[in-house]
C-alpha cells in the first residue's frame, strides 16, 4: 500500500491577518513533522493550493505557501478553485500515477477544503487518515474552532458507506 501526504491550503492569506486560522503556527509545525515522516518513508507529498480572484489570486503573496511550511523540490503541487481538491484538478490522476492507495490529509479550513477533500477521497476508494492535530480553521462566529474540528472528527470517522474509512489519528502516531 502506497500512502501519500496531502497538505491542503496552508497558504499565507489563510494564516495571517484578522481572519487567520486558529493555532496556525502549531498546525504548521505538526504538518512539517508529517512531511518529514513522509519524506523519510519515500511517500509522495502533495501541496494543494486554493486560488480565487481575491486574497488567493494565483501568484499573489497570499497565495504563496505559509511562512514556516517546509517544502522539498521533489514535492508535488496541485492548484484548485473549489473546496474539493479533486474537483476539476489532476489530483486523482496524479495519485493513481504514483500508485497511491491511501491518503494522510492535513491542512487549513477544516469545514471546507479538508472536509470536502476527505469525503471525495473516500468516494474514490482512498482510505484516509486525517491528522487529528494537523488541521484547523478560522473562527466563524457560530461555533468555536475546537467545536468545528471535533464535529468533523466525529462525522468523518463515522462515514461507512464508501467501503473505505477515515480514521482520525494524532500526528505522533501516523506512520507512512
Amino acid at each position: 500500500m502506497t500512502t501519500a501526504l496531502l497538505i491542503i491550503d496552508v497558504q499565507h492569506a489563510l494564516c495571517t491577518g484578522p481572519e487567520a486560522v486558529s493555532n496556525g503556527e502549531a498546525i504548521i509545525a505538526n504538518i512539517n513533522r508529517l512531511s518529514q515522516k513522509a519524506h523519510a518513508a519515500g511517500a509522495p507529498v502533495i501541496f494543494v493550493q486554493h486560488e480565487d480572484q481575491g486574497a488567493l489570486a494565483q501568484g499573489s503573496p497570499g497565495w504563496q505557501l505559509a511562512r514556516g511550511l517546509r517544502q522539498q523540490a521533489s514535492d508535488l503541487n496541485v492548484r484548485k478553485r473549489g473546496s474539493d481538491a479533486f474537483h476539476q484538478t489532476p489530483l486523482e490522476a496524479l495519485l493513481r500515477e504514483h500508485g497511491v492507495t491511501r491518503l494522510v490529509v492535513c491542512g487549513m479550513q477544516t469545514e471546507f477544503c479538508v472536509e470536502s477533500t476527505v469525503r471525495r477521497a473516500l468516494a474514490l476508494g482512498f482510505p484516509v487518515t486525517l491528522a487529528a492535530d494537523g488541521h484547523t480553521t478560522a473562527p466563524n462566529g457560530v461555533l468555536s474552532v475546537a467545536d468545528v474540528v471535533a464535529h468533523h472528527h466525529a462525522t468523518l470517522s463515522n462515514l461507512g458507506a464508501y467501503g473505505v474509512r477515515a480514521t482520525i489519528t494524532p500526528v505522533a502516531d501516523i506512520v507512512f
